[in-house]
């Protein structure tokens, strides 16, 4: 019985390890596409003069140093920042409504922070002259908390089931895209431009504030969530083996769900509408350490920031002297993830 006992704990040391080691290989690709993405651009810099501007830019010259402090290296911290956040908020969504296919993209989050963004343009010019600053953001964040608020409210006084609530942000999703079709249908040719660019998703204007804002919110929500790790992985389970471990299953929600809402709201607010990080990062991640939330949310974390980040690399390869809308590559590279997630939910539920 001791022998078995050793042999277990044994095996759950040697897994844990393999975990760790999966996060710092995370990390690795996350650091070398952070790098590529500084170096690659319309004006291309070499591997040495890259490094040199970031750890000892007194010494480059003027340009370089402009180049990689002031144009890419926000927009690069941007990618990691953002997708790290996407990835976190999808793990966290999946878990708790007990569903691969939710996530920040398919419940309409950012469909409402899109709307939200295209009525700023539309209507907020005159009180963006007033107050000095654009309103796109803040209508972005404020849309994409009501649109959460609205489908926790109806999944609650409803008593609705997590699958029923991910149908809810379908819907959601459409009527927000709906209402955006209105907005650009009545908007002028330079507000529909704007709405365009913004919906397709951009890095482009990350600047140093923004940059810290995504950090600070990362750095205060992220802890917040791996305190209820254990409580998470109890909740796979299902609810009542939850319940009877000693988990507020009910409360447990609200505070996950009012987290993830703030995470992805700040998130989408700055960069536009970018789909499916939050569905193929935790995608990876539960392939390679499963369900267990101490790993999966971080690994999550790690994989949405090194495809988000990965995506803005493409994005300024595709086409010489320009940089696609990240949006544009994220959808191409989440749509395999999308289809992978339904066949293998539907042999789920065949079995």
């Amino acid at each position: 019985m001791q022998a078995n006992a050793v042999a277990v704990i044994q095996e759950y040391k040697e897994k844990s390890r393999k975990r760790f080691l999966l996060i710092i290989i995370g990390l690795c690709i996350c650091a070398v596409s952070f790098i590529s993405d500084i170096l690659i651009g319309p004006s291309w810099l070499t591997l040495s003069e890259t490094i040199t501007a970031i750890f000892q830019r007194e010494i480059v010259p003027v340009t370089t140093k402009v180049i990689v402090w002031t144009l890419r290296m926000p927009a690069a911290l941007m990618a990691l920042g953002v997708g790290a956040s996407l990835g976190i908020a999808g793990a966290s969504i999946q878990t708790i409504l007990d569903n691969p296919l939710a996530s920040p993209y398919t419940l309409g989050i950012s469909a409402g922070a899109g709307f939200g963004a295209a009525l700023a343009v539309v209507f907020g010019g005159f009180l963006s002259e007033i107050i000095g600053t654009s309103l796109v953001p803040i209508y972005a964040f404020t849309f994409s908390i009501l649109t959460c608020m609205l489908i926790y409210f109806m999944g609650r006084f409803r008593n609705l089931a997590p699958e029923t609530m991910l149908l809810c942000g379908l819907g959601l999703s459409f009527l927000f895209q709906s209402l955006q079709s209105l907005l650009q249908y009545i908007s002028s040719p330079e507000a529909l431009q704007s709405i365009v660019f913004w919906l397709f998703g951009s890095l482009a204007k990350a600047d140093w504030f923004t940059v810290a804002i995504i950090y600070v919110v990362l750095l205060v929500i992220v802890p917040l969530i791996l305190a209820d790790a254990w409580k998470l992985t109890a909740l796979k389970l299902g609810d009542e083996k939850a319940s009877s471990l000693g988990v507020n299953v009910e409360k447990l929600r609200i505070k996950i769900f009012i987290l993830i809402s703030l995470l992805t709201s700040f998130a989408v607010c700055f960069v536009g509408v970018i789909g499916f990080i939050g569905l193929a990062g935790p995608h990876v991640a539960r392939i390679l350490v499963g369900e267990d939330q101490r790993f999966f949310i971080p690994l999550s974390a790690v994989f949405g920031a090194a495809i988000l980040s990965l995506a803005s690399v493409i994005s300024k390869l595709v086409s010489h002297g320009a940089m696609l809308p990240i949006g544009i590559v994220t959808g191409l590279i989440g749509v395999p993830f999308y289809f992978s997630l339904i066949f293998r939910s539907q042999k789920r539920y065949l079995k």
